[in-house]
C-alpha cells in the first residue's frame, strides 16, 4: 500500500499541509506500519503527555483519532479530548470510531490557525502531523500550540523517526514518499524551544516514534 495515495484528500482544506484522503485506508496502514505495537505506542504517548483526569486536551492533526481516543481515556471521566484535522473526510471517520466515547469530539481545523481562545487547554498533543506541514509553516503551528495552552500546560509532539540506514530510508521513501524518508526529526526540539516552551525533553518509542515534551511557562514571560 502506498501512503501517498491516502493523502491530498480534501481539496477544500485551507491548509498548505498534506491532508489524509481515506480514513479506512489510513487506519489499515497505521495498523500494519506499527507491526502490532500501535496501541502500545499511542497509549504510552498519552501517558507521556502529562495529561491528568479532568484536563481539557487538544490533539492537532488528529487524523482518524487514534491518539485522541487514548487522550480521552486518560482525562476521563470529567475531562475532554478534542481532535482537530483539516480533512472533513477523516474527521467524520474519527467521529464514527469514537462514537462510544462521549468525552471525545472532533472538528475540522488547521494547526497553523486554530479556532480556539488563548490559554484554553491543559494539554496539547500531536502525532505524525508536523512532517505533513511545509517547513515554513511549522513554527506557526507550534506557536499556536503555545498560544492555546494555559500557563503551566503540557505539550507533547510525536513524529516519524526514519531508519538510520540508507536501505531502510529508501524503503520508507518507496512506500511513503520523501516527507517521511527525509523527515528532519532532530529539528523538532528546536522548534519547540523557539516557541518559548521550557522543560523540553525528548525520547524514542519503538519502532518509529520520536517525541518531544515541554511545558508552557506558568508565568507569562518567564521563558524566551
Amino acid at each position: 500500500m502506498e501512503l501517498a495515495r491516502l493523502l491530498h484528500g480534501d481539496p477544500q482544506s485551507d491548509t498548505d499541509g498534506i491532508t489524509i484522503a481515506h480514513g479506512r485506508g489510513y487506519e489499515l496502514f497505521g495498523t500494519v506500519a506499527f507491526v502490532g505495537r500501535r496501541n502500545h505506542v499511542f497509549t504510552r504517548l498519552a501517558e507521556i503527555s502529562g495529561a491528568r483526569p479532568g484536563d481539557r486536551a487538544l490533539d492537532l492533526g488528529c487524523g482518524t483519532g487514534y491518539l485522541t481516543q487514548r487522550m480521552a481515556r486518560v482525562v476521563s471521566p470529567a475531562g475532554t479530548a478534542l481532535g482537530i484535522d483539516p480533512s472533513a473526510q477523516v474527521v467524520e471517520h474519527a467521529r464514527k470510531l469514537a462514537a462510544k466515547q462521549p468525552n471525545c469530539t472532533f472538528k475540522r481545523g488547521i494547526a497553523e490557525q486554530l479556532d480556539a481562545a488563548d490559554d484554553s487547554f491543559d494539554v496539547v498533543v500531536s502525532s505524525l502531523m508536523v512532517h505533513h506541514l511545509p517547513a515554513p509553516v511549522r513554527p506557526q503551528a507550534v506557536a499556536e500550540m503555545y498560544r492555546v495552552l494555559r500557563p503551566g500546560g503540557r505539550l507533547m509532539i510525536a513524529d516519524f523517526r526514519p531508519p538510520k540506514g540508507r536501505v531502510g530510508r529508501h524503503l520508507v521513501g518507496a512506500v511513503t514518499g520523501p516527507a517521511m524518508e527525509n523527515n528532519p526529526i532532530d529539528l523538532l526540539e528546536g522548534l519547540v524551544r523557539d516557541a518559548r516552551f521550557d522543560e523540553v525533553s525528548a525520547g524514542d518509542l519503538h519502532p518509529w516514534i520520536r517525541y518531544v515534551t515541554a511545558a508552557k511557562p506558568a508565568t507569562r514571560g518567564a521563558a524566551g
